[in-house]
């Protein structure tokens, strides 16, 4: 490289590892605030967070970022980058021209009604209050909507938000997907409910001390290979993963007494993410290459630790004696009985808490929600009600209450509209490459049997992890799996697995 492009590559290296500190330190306060800072202090500290987001912003929308991209595009320079310095290019390029869109000032307003709002949503959560959160949640839309038309409308208003969270994806696309599978899983949700060969679920409901729950999960954690050196296990009103270096990783859970394994997947779930963060490959550490390559990749893997490993009945093989050990006399079932339990179908309220199969329903109800707001002009005041009768068309429950209902997820809360589609892109993405998995990784099952869980996380890590954003979530699941993303993976794996689970 010659000395001139190397100088302007050293300077751009050191402005996007300066964005990336930024992050980091934000990163910190964001998890404080969430895992038990003190409510009085939480608008003082929301301020603190837009303030130090506006700096971050200045410096991602600096003319002189702008200057050492344009630099760095010119013809001679680009072909002497490396691979991961031309990809850092193309996605710093890309953040820069949709954020230098937007007003500095509108940037830290947003940011702080952002953390304000996500303050105001526990509260109400906890106390049913939706009219108390309803202000802030209208605000909340009505800057996602400025921000929209500053970036500037693609098909639909709701496609600009889509291509956020996973790039190129769009409601045509979006609506086929979601149309083939609810046609898929319907049926198969029906000859489940005519099922004579119900689960017995009655074990399940006691008393579990949260010490024994905390107890099983930092277990289960270090058995999948979680670096505690690297990370640490926290709990907050929603749980939630934040990586701010391979380095240190953190997740959160939520302990319920009354539910034995609600901690324990969503800790399996967070896992899932830390595990990705965790692995990636140094070169990429201190760029905004060092995160996941998409929120659909990303949820791939929480959502395949999460259920294609963690309820799959060899796990429970290995591990329901030693869940046993922490509740003596509490879980006096066999095995068979547990894994059948724990992998029931039947609608219920609470995305985080739904079985795998209509789980997907929970999402397209969301899903629905987003484009109605975003392209159907609803309303803050008009969602509890759009939830309730959602609820009882696709899953025919309706909750008694908002903090059952429309409360229930902090996503909208802090903007994050577009996010939940990449669940469901996860459970599909999860499905395909676990396909691959079985047939690449000798014996897996066998694996898993035996509590060996580490070949897989290292299967993983070296060919998705460790690449972090520097491929695309096509190129990855093409990569991996030698074709494009295909939800009937997905569909096939609940087929089979229901099918056994409830004799079909």
């Amino acid at each position: 490289m010659s000395e001139a492009n190397g100088t302007v590559l050293s300077q751009f290296r050191d402005t996007v590892h300066k964005i990336k500190s930024y992050e980091e330190a934000l990163g910190v306060l964001y998890w404080d605030l969430r895992t038990g800072a003190p409510r009085n202090g939480m608008d003082t500290r929301s301020e603190s967070i837009g303030i130090l987001s506006a700096d971050m912003f200045k410096v991602s929308t600096s003319p002189e970022l702008g200057e050492l991209l344009s630099a760095l595009e010119e013809k001679g320079a680009y072909e002497e980058l490396s691979e991961i310095d031309r990809r850092l290019v193309t996605e710093t390029r890309k953040e820069y021209d949709r954020s230098v869109k937007i007003p500095p000032k509108l940037y830290q307003e947003y940011v702080v009604l952002a953390s304000q709002s996500e303050n105001k949503w526990e509260e109400a959560k906890e106390n049913n209050d939706y009219a108390g959160f309803q202000p802030y949640l209208d605000k909340v839309i009505s800057y996602t909507n400025q921000f929209i038309d500053l970036w500037g409308v693609k098909e639909t208003r709701y496609d600009v938000l889509l291509d956020q969270y996973e790039p190129g994806m769009t409601v045509t696309q979006l609506d086929g997907i979601f149309g083939g599978l609810r046609d898929q899983l319907v049926p198969l949700a029906a000859a489940i409910a005519a099922s004579p060969h119900q689960p017995d679920t009655s074990f399940l409901r006691q008393t579990f001390g949260k010490p024994a729950q905390k107890e099983f999960s930092l277990f289960i954690l270090q058995q999948m290979g979680y670096n505690f050196e690297a990370g640490r296990l926290d709990e907050s009103a929603h749980p939630f993963a934040t990586g701010l270096n391979p380095g240190d990783v953190r997740i959160t859970t939520r302990y319920l007494e009354n539910d034995v394994t609600s901690a324990l997947f969503g800790t399996i779930h967070e896992g899932g993410h830390a595990l990705y963060e965790q692995n990636i490959m140094p070169e990429l550490t201190n760029t905004t290459l060092c995160t996941g390559t998409s929120m659909g990749i990303h949820e791939s893997q929480s959502r395949f630790w999460e259920n294609v490993i963690g309820r799959s009945r060899p796990f429970w093989e290995r591990y329901f004696g030693e869940l046993q050990k922490r509740f003596p006399g509490q879980l006096d079932v066999s095995v068979d009985q547990f894994y059948r339990g724990n992998n029931t179908v039947q609608p219920s309220l609470i995305r985080i808490e739904a079985d795998e199969l209509t789980y997907n329903l929970h999402i397209i109800i969301r899903y629905e929600m987003e484009k109605l707001i975003f392209n159907g002009g609803a309303k803050a005041s008009d969602l509890p009600a759009l939830w309730n009768d959602k609820y009882k068309e696709y899953l025919g429950i309706a909750p008694p209450n908002d903090a059952e209902g429309v409360l229930q997820d902090v996503h909208w809360s802090g903007g994050a509209f577009g996010y939940f589609p990449s669940y469901s892109l996860g459970n599909m993405y999860a499905a395909q490459f676990a396909d691959t998995m079985e047939r690449e990784l000798n014996g897996m099952w066998s694996l898993v049997g035996k509590g060996d869980l580490h070949p897989i996380k290292d299967w993983l890590a070296e060919r998705i992890y460790k690449y972090g954003k520097l491929r695309t979530p096509s190129e990855l699941v093409l990569a991996v799996t030698g074709k494009p993303l295909d939800p009937q993976y997905l569909v096939d794996y609940l087929t089979k697995k229901y099918t056994d689970i409830y004799k079909l």
